[in-house]
């Protein structure tokens, strides 16, 4: 499923510029990362993507169909055929982690297995082999609010995972993990898209999984895109301007590290506990 954006611009309700004349082209089964500063326009973008926000000017393209000129039928039809991980998943606090992963698949389901699952999961061995790949089978029947923020986020991941949609798009899946456990869950995602050939657009803050995991990185400032390059054309300097607004120091999943610890041209991987 390809994604286009021309000339896409958003502003909210309160009056707030999100996005600016975006224009992109982001093929089927291509991998993504969207990185820049708070602020920036990254999670817009990423929701103007998955028809979830419609741009107030522009166009978007979904799988070479306009989303907003569908019926409702058929754009629940459409988003049901993209997977979003969001940055606090929106998970009900009483649902059972296993519930929780099966909803993934929900758009495809007849309401009433949908409802029968609610009582007695229809799949919990499919949920648990997603669970295993984030290393969260043993919370498979666990409540939702008995887990802590990096779990549920780790949930929200196991629920595309589940899903096997055609797109992921991800918007900060990672932030309330640590470094070890954001690597992991990267690495379960980029292997699932590579499998199921599904394109995958995340929003990262974190400059090094970015470069380590996405063959193409955009960066986004004050709603606008800056770049739009492989990671070995990401040089130090484009990432000390792209995030001048946050200091001297770069963004690192975990810790802030200073640029000039970096090599002298092109900002390399290079993490603990990371191939």
């Amino acid at each position: 499923m390809s994604l286009q954006l021309l000339d896409a611009g958003l502003v909210h309700a309160n009056g707030h510029r999100a996005l600016r004349g975006v224009s992109l082209e982001i093929n089927a089964g291509e991998r993504v990362a969207v990185i820049g500063p708070s602020g920036a326009g990254k999670t817009s973008l990423v929701r103007v993507l998955g028809a979830s926000l419609r741009p107030t000017e522009g166009q978007v393209t979904i799988a070479g169909t306009d989303p907003w000129s569908l019926s409702a039928g058929a754009l629940r039809r459409l988003r049901a055929r993209i997977g979003v991980i969001h940055q606090s998943a929106p998970i009900p606090p009483r649902l059972r982690v296993v519930t929780a992963v099966l909803a993934g698949r929900l758009g495809r389901w007849s309401v009433w297995r949908s409802l029968v699952s609610l009582a007695a999961p229809s799949d919990a061995t499919g949920a648990r082999d997603a669970l295993a790949l984030l290393d969260l089978e043993d919370r498979l029947f666990d409540r939702c609010d008995h887990l802590s923020g990096g779990q549920l986020q780790r949930v929200g991941v196991a629920r595309v995972l589940y899903q096997r949609p055609e797109v992921m798009l991800a918007d900060e899946p990672v932030s309330a993990l640590d470094p070890t456990l954001a690597d992991q869950s990267l690495a379960a995602l980029v292997a699932a898209s590579e499998t199921y050939k599904a394109t995958f657009v995340a929003s990262l803050h974190a400059v090094d999984l970015a470069l380590k995991w996405f063959p193409r990185i955009i960066g986004m400032r004050n709603g606008e895109v800056a770049f739009d390059r492989p990671p070995a054309a990401v040089t130090r300097d484009m990432l000390h301007e792209l995030y001048a607004t946050e200091g001297r120091l770069l963004p690192y999943q975990g810790v802030e590290q200073q640029h000039e610890e970096r090599p002298a041209n092109v900002v390399q991987l290079k993490r603990p506990g990371c191939q």
